[in-house]
């Protein structure tokens, strides 16, 4: 040890790798100000850029005001840069800036999901300089515990090269709603299954050790988000309630149940408030019933949890108002709704910079300081195993090296190829190379690869169309990045299908973020496929024979709307006569 090690030691006691954890802690919070300990309770957005700037678009505080004002040592990274070399030269700023203070307590970096192909500030982020995988229902539809494993393990390594430590996933939700806006994170509707791979994906995260080559996973939404009053979801006030007309609320606890088996770091509770249940009728971050008498006592978890996103104090976003999501409690001021998420047994808060107001509740006695330390502990252990005290740096060099590496892309773009469901083929497929090709939705240059791209259907052997799952548009911004309503096509889409079907035989492919009614498309295409993110070259490398198709679908296909209003909410498979079951997925 050199001169310098030995004297910060001997200066930070807690500074010394060889104690026990639980005892580097304890030093650590004996040298804490009721302050400090304060900031670890609040964990929000911050976006790569100037750390003495403002967030624009979530209207948040600077980098600097965070850590030196706020005492914060906890952000979920927003948005991407070019390059991993841009993020880690970044997150080791950030890093530096939280040295400089009192006690140097390093920064613990989070992140939605960052693989895929979806874009939603609430919920997820576009690859980037990452390797690019299908969503989360994708992988669900290779049915393949070794392929999520291997996926997660790789964006392990990406993580940790750029100092993303904390994954705000896996989402392991049962995706029972059809019309419900958050299912293209999930595993499917199937528990069982969601179980089983939501079990490898944290065994990926997390290594065979949880410990400085780890991202810590925190496993959402506790007890199920899903269950949505008519699909509606509780990002929204039209979403709030939680409703098992079925009598389901155990079978949505099992997927967290083997999360917790496979040793889950942290927990998120969903915003929703269970209605007609045996559990108090607040959201789920409010609720002592659920967070204590469940979570903690029955299934016995002492570690970390945070709070969905905005719990507390009304926001702006894109420039509109959007109310906290303080369901059940909307008549509490942002004082009493912060302490009923403390009784409840929460330990941060998700989306708020307001250690002000923890202050005022400690300073009135509202809020003991020995309550702090329970939180406070669970906190900093998790901060001391990940390694970050010995190092929080990490090698700029490097990380364009590991970021998106040829390995990795190839990787994600054979679980892209392996995830695309093939729904009906009536001798369309696999097609020859070297036909007159139409398209829509694919790039011709990419299309060009598999055949002579031409103008118009009446030119072609074959068209390829793709498609979006329907949704309704919304009033405002952010509504919109959450597709939600009626899962039926507009008229104009499927006379457009009509048309060129009528033309030339025809392959339509659905990106299927939703389970969409697709009764109309197979009457007039030769071919269905539908993904959850697959570049075009993937789609038409399966379409051709070139890579076997073996995708199965994670949920039912409902065959119409009308089924789906009458089936309930928390019951899995419960669309009558559904158009293709789970599981299904043809070979060609």
């Amino acid at each position: 040890m050199t001169m310098a090690a030995a004297d910060a030691i001997t200066a930070r006691p807690w500074l010394d790798a060889s104690l026990p954890v639980d005892e580097r802690v304890q030093l650590l919070l004996e040298e804490m100000t009721v302050e400090e300990k304060a900031g670890l309770f609040f964990h929000t957005m911050i976006a790569i850029g100037d750390l003495d700037e403002t967030n624009p678009v979530f209207a948040t505080p600077s980098a600097r005001e965070f850590v030196h004002v706020k005492n914060m040592t906890h952000f979920n990274l927003l948005g991407a840069a070019p390059t991993g070399r841009e993020i880690a030269a970044w997150q080791n700023a950030l890093q530096r800036l939280a040295a400089s203070t009192r006690l140097g307590i390093p920064v613990t970096l989070s992140t939605d999901p960052r693989h895929s192909f979806s874009e939603n500030p609430g919920a997820s982020i576009l690859a980037g300089p990452f390797s690019q995988w299908p969503e989360t229902l994708g992988l669900a539809a290779t049915r393949d515990p070794d392929l999520v494993q291997r996926f997660a393990d790789i964006a392990r390594q990406e993580y940790t090269t750029v100092g993303l430590r904390v994954a705000l996933h896996p989402q392991v939700d049962l995706a029972t709603e059809p019309r419900w806006a958050r299912q293209t994170a999930t595993f499917g509707e199937d528990a069982e299954l969601a179980g089983i791979l939501g079990a490898a994906y944290i065994r990926g995260f997390q290594g065979e050790s949880f410990g400085p080559g780890s991202v810590s996973t925190m496993t959402k939404h506790f007890p199920g988000g899903g269950p949505q009053k008519d699909g509606e979801d509780p990002h929204f006030p039209y979403g709030r309630e939680q409703v098992y007309p079925g009598g389901r609320f155990e079978l949505h606890l099992k997927p967290f149940e083997d999360a917790l088996a496979a040793g889950t770091r942290q927990m998120m509770p969903y915003y929703g408030m269970p209605v007609g249940t045996e559990f108090e009728e607040v959201g789920f971050g409010f609720n002592r019933s659920v967070i204590t008498g469940l979570l903690r006592e029955r299934f016995g978890f002492d570690g970390l949890v945070c709070t969905d996103w905005g719990l507390i104090n009304d926001a702006e976003i894109f420039g509109q108002p959007f109310p906290a999501r303080a369901w059940g409690v909307e008549d509490l001021t942002p004082r009493e709704r912060m302490l009923k998420v403390i009784d409840a047994g929460v330990d941060q808060f998700g989306g708020e910079d307001c250690p002000e107001l923890l202050l005022e509740l400690v300073a009135d006695g509202s809020v003991t300081e020995e309550r702090l330390d329970v939180s406070a502990r669970r906190i900093l252990r998790e901060k001391f195993e990940l390694g970050l005290f010995e190092d929080p740096f990490v090698d700029e060099d490097a990380a364009d090296e590991v970021v998106g590496r040829a390995e990795f892309r190839a990787a994600g773009e054979a679980a892209q190829r392996a995830s695309v469901t093939v729904l009906t083929n009536r001798g369309a497929l696999p097609f020859a190379a070297g036909l007159r090709l139409y398209v829509e939705g694919i790039e011709a240059d990419v299309a060009a690869a598999y055949g002579e791209v031409v103008a118009s259907p009446a030119e072609a052997d074959l068209a390829i169309i793709r498609l979006q799952a329907p949704f309704e548009q919304r009033a405002t911004t952010f509504e919109n990045f959450f597709h939600a309503g009626s899962l039926e096509f507009a008229e104009e889409v499927v006379a457009h299908v009509g048309e060129i079907a009528a033309a030339v035989p025809t392959v339509v492919d659905v990106l299927a973020d939703r389970p969409p009614i697709l009764q109309p498309i197979v009457d007039a295409a030769a071919a269905v496929t539908v993904n959850w993110g697959a570049s075009g070259a993937a789609l038409l490398d399966v379409l051709t024979g070139v890579v076997p198709a073996r995708g199965a679908l994670p949920f039912d296909l409902p065959r119409s709307m009308s089924a789906v209003e009458r089936s309930r909410p928390d019951v899995p498979f419960d669309t009558a006569d559904p158009l293709f079951r789970f599981g299904h997925g043809l070979t060609l």
